[in-house]
């Protein structure tokens, strides 16, 4: 058996350089590399995705109800570390706030929050209640410097907390969420 606890859900700690798919047509790494092969072989699926240079919180399940519900907009906010470079003012993130538009329409954070700063670039939490494709990576890419009035980037981007649930496993591992975990997110 492969599941003693009967969990329908597992969180990986998805590291940067892995692809979210169980086939890639490039042959690069994916995130099933890292879990048993019995996760690939009973088909379970990732809720939602990170791409490949984004590491951080990934949940995976083989009811596909659950996965629809998490990843439904507005049903499951999503918390992320951000390191972009540039110097984000508290406009910049109010603006976010807002919405700003790219070339996939209006995208928007629920919160950001700037934590601080290293030289030319600043750190930040973002939270979202849908994720589009890129989402973070769009929205900071419409961004100037105030200082160089160069176009912000993200450098580094960490999904830390789903719901409920807080990244709490080290990075290439997983786990099967307990009881009480499974039933906070899907219930929040």
């Amino acid at each position: 058996m492969t599941n003693p606890t009967e969990s329908q859900l597992l969180v990986l700690h998805k590291p940067k350089g892995f692809v979210v798919t169980r086939h890639d047509e490039k042959n690069r790494k994916t995130v099933y590399e890292l879990l048993p092969p019995w996760a690939y072989d009973e088909g379970w699926m990732p809720v939602g995705r990170l791409d490949m240079d984004s590491k951080g919180l990934l949940l995976f399940t083989q009811n596909g109800l659950i996965s629809e519900h998490l990843t439904q907009p507005g049903s499951c906010h999503k918390i992320y570390e951000v390191w972009v470079r540039g110097h984000v003012t508290q406009p910049q993130a109010v603006q976010l706030v807002g919405g700003v538009e790219t070339s996939e329409g209006l995208l928007k954070a629920v919160r950001v929050e700037i934590k601080g700063g290293a030289g030319p670039k600043t750190r930040l939490e973002v939270e979202l209640d849908e994720g589009k494709n890129r989402h973070i990576r769009r929205m900071f890419g419409e961004l100037k410097d105030p200082k160089f009035g160069t176009a912000m980037k993200v450098l580094e981007l960490k999904r830390v907390q789903m719901g409920s649930l807080k990244l709490d496993v080290e990075s290439a591992k997983w786990r099967f969420l307990t009881a009480d975990e499974e039933r906070n997110l899907l219930d929040g």
